[in-house]
């Protein structure tokens, strides 16, 4: 007797979360690209995206439309709003600390939305990179992010989105808001698009049966649409005097498979896999993380 399409969606998650380390073969790596990475270009914002897009282990596809991640949206203009608005988005998530959302600007969103705010910390990572930078002492940055320092503090920060309640809880919020039936499109973000937004989207990813191999691939993109932006604001600090060696800052401006392999690490240490960590961590249920299914694969 042939599978029905919720037992298939539920091997293809089952799969994904067992096999966390296993290479996809589900599909040709081509065909995955073509329909992938569906990037929203703003004037005011580097790093929007839909989510939708990508194939499962089961051949199906994650809807476009639905679920959108992006990076501060403070200095969207006109024309960007008007691009949002061709979204319908229904609710926006900002994943910001006041810290975040007092130096960068609240978010500008077409009429009628008002962000949610779900703070989710960082760790003390903007105040380190504050504090670095204001010292304009050469001696005292390197002291404080070289020599790897910058890249473990950065390991640490994503420990912190498995270990800390309050950061748990509000990760499962967002996904309960996704999951619900009916929900109108959603989009989550922080303040690059790329940690906190990036851990939830690589679950939700995960969640829907996408493999491994490209769950990470759309991780790691940040790299690449965050990267003119982070070098230009580099080469700014140098300008300015501000830092002899900003270079010092990319580990603290990328995403890296160790920061996700820490996160990773830490949900199985601390609950015995990632579909517990899904389940006891996140407080989701399984008929929640069905619904989640349901809406996101087609």
């Amino acid at each position: 007797m042939p599978l029905s399409r919720r037992a298939l969606l539920s091997t293809a998650t089952a799969t994904a979360l067992v096999s966390l380390a296993s290479p996809a073969v589900a599909a040709p790596r081509r065909r995955y690209r073509a329909a992938a990475i569906r990037h929203i270009p703003l004037q005011g914002a580097v790093n929007v995206r839909d989510l939708g897009g990508y194939l499962t282990y089961t051949g199906d596809r994650v809807r476009q439309g639905l679920v959108y991640r992006g990076d501060a949206l403070g200095k969207l203009t006109d024309a960007d709003l008007t691009t949002l608005s061709g979204l319908r988005l229904a609710t926006v998530v900002d994943f910001r600390i006041p810290l975040e959302i007092q130096a960068d600007g609240a978010d500008r969103l077409p009429g009628g939305l008002v962000p949610v705010s779900r703070a989710v910390t960082d760790n003390g990572l903007n105040a380190l990179i504050r504090a670095a930078i204001g010292s304009r002492d050469p001696v005292k940055q390197e002291e404080m992010l070289g020599g790897g320092r910058a890249a473990a503090f950065m390991a640490e920060v994503y420990r912190t989105f498995v270990t800390d309640a309050d950061n748990r809880a509000r990760f499962a919020a967002t996904v309960r808001d996704i999951a619900r039936p009916g929900a109108g499109p959603l989009l989550y973000h922080c303040t690059s698009g790329k940690d906190r937004t990036g851990w939830l989207s690589y679950l939700l990813l995960t969640v829907c049966g996408v493999p491994e191999r490209y769950a990470v691939e759309d991780f790691l993109a940040s790299n690449t649409f965050r990267a003119a932006y982070d070098a230009k604001l580099r080469e700014g600090l140098k300008q300015a005097g501000l830092m002899q060696n900003p270079d010092l800052l990319i580990p603290m401006q990328e995403v890296r498979t160790e920061y996700l392999n820490a996160a990773l690490a830490e949900a199985k240490t601390r609950y015995g896999s990632l579909f517990r960590f899904l389940t006891d961590g996140l407080g989701l249920e399984p008929r929640t993380l069905a619904q989640l299914q349901d809406r996101l694969v087609d």
